[in-house]
């Protein structure tokens, strides 16, 4: 599961990379037009952590070195991106470390139960539910395709790309929602009608993803 983590940040930060624009231009209409530039940063920073983290010690299990790497990537993501996305997606990662640590050597298992905790953190973090136009959005009905997509024996492929699809559209259905979180609750009625750029990252992040946990179980 740790090469398989340490794939998807890399494939994930070229794609961040590739969408920082888009994700800026979400921003400008409705928040502090710097999402896609912070997002950028964070995972350019999380490939250099990759670059330079030193090799686990002999001994070390799957479970605990992805729990350090999810760690790691939290505790980066909160020192290097801007704004509000660095706490609360670096909540997210450090949520999901201990969810791993704590679930088992099950990668289904361990990636629905990391979503959940991310989820539930960045709920707490920011006291937002879903509803009000923010990244939960998308992240609390993936977590739910997770669980349900593990309920009926899928593998991690399975519970990724459903997580994926369920965050897709969760980040398609902020568009015509009214923003009472955030920044974007400054605007009011003005909110409604743009696509929340934190929901439309996490989406994306999701889908690499799935597309990571694809490519690992057809090889």
């Amino acid at each position: 599961m740790h090469d398989e983590i340490a794939a998807w940040l890399r494939a994930a930060a070229v794609r961040v990379h590739e969408e920082a624009p888009a994700l800026t231009a979400l921003d400008q209409a409705i928040g502090d037009g710097d999402h896609g530039i912070n997002m950028d940063r964070g995972f350019k920073a999380i490939v250099a952590m990759l670059d330079s983290r030193p090799a686990a010690a002999d001994g070390t299990t799957d479970q605990t070195a992805t729990a350090d790497l999810l760690r790691q990537v939290g505790k980066t993501l909160i020192s290097t991106v801007g704004g509000a996305a660095g706490p609360l997606y670096g909540t997210a990662f450090l949520r999901g470390a201990a969810a791993v640590a704590a679930e088992g050597s099950s990668a289904p298992a361990a990636l629905a139960a990391a979503l959940d905790a991310a989820a539930v953190g960045i709920s707490g973090l920011g006291k937002s539910t879903e509803g009000e136009k923010t990244m939960l959005d998308a992240l609390f009905p993936a977590a739910r395709a997770a669980r349900a997509a593990l309920d009926a024996g899928g593998n991690a492929a399975a519970v990724a790309a459903a997580a994926h699809d369920a965050a897709d559209m969760g980040a398609a259905a902020t568009i015509p929602m009214l923003a009472t979180k955030g920044r974007a609750s400054y605007l009011g009625e003005r909110s409604i009608g743009h696509q929340d750029p934190g929901a439309t990252s996490a989406a994306l992040l999701l889908g690499v993803l799935a597309a990571t946990a694809a490519a690992n179980t057809a090889g």
